[in-house]
């Protein structure tokens, strides 16, 4: 298991082109790299610095990207400060009480920051934030959560951003997270 975290730990940054993390430097230790609290545009150049093949629609405020092989929608509402990290699950058909409750019970002790919800027939992981005070760090780690809850349901059902018990499952979980915020540090 930890050749398969280490492997796509690498896959991930193997992908980021040297010259996406030059250009998203800022002044250091600005947590979110603009005084001004996240933008689109500074989201924009992280979305980019993760997956250099997303697709950003023609309004500017939602994008399409893949993530360690799950496809992400990032949602944007400047009026109302929000935005949404998304990944489908499953079908809710495919929902029994034992999974719902299981669900349940992740989004209060293990899923963290990210969450487990259900709309118009479909599972989703998402991580929900204002928009304006999000950080870099923080919006990283949202996607790192938001996949880890895709790659992890039907099993442990975590984000892999924190651990509550024994074991090592939550390390290997938290590669990707702990990838995915370097990825902001050299911005």
């Amino acid at each position: 298991m930890r050749v398969f975290a280490l492997a796509l730990a690498l896959s991930i940054l193997a992908v980021l082109p040297a010259q996406a993390l030059t250009e998203l430097k800022e002044k250091p230790g600005s947590e979110t790299g603009t005084t001004a609290g996240m933008t689109l545009d500074r989201m924009e150049k992280l979305v980019r610095a993760v997956d250099p093949n997303a697709i950003r629609s023609a309004d500017g405020r939602r994008w399409e990207l893949t993530v360690a092989k799950v496809p992400l929608f990032i949602v944007t509402d400047r009026e109302h400060d929000r935005m949404r990290v998304l990944a489908g699950v499953a079908r809710t058909e495919s929902l029994d009480e034992a999974a719902l409750m299981r669900m349940m019970q992740a989004n209060f002790d293990s899923a963290l920051d990210a969450r487990y919800a259900v709309a118009k027939g479909v599972i989703w992981a998402t991580f929900i934030h204002p928009l304006s005070p999000l950080t870099d760090k923080q919006f990283l780690s949202g996607i790192g959560q938001t996949v880890n809850l895709v790659r992890t349901y039907g099993t442990v059902y975590s984000s892999g951003a924190l651990s509550f018990g024994g074991g090592d499952s939550n390390k290997i979980l938290r590669d990707l997270i702990d990838d995915l915020e370097k990825k902001g540090d050299d911005i």
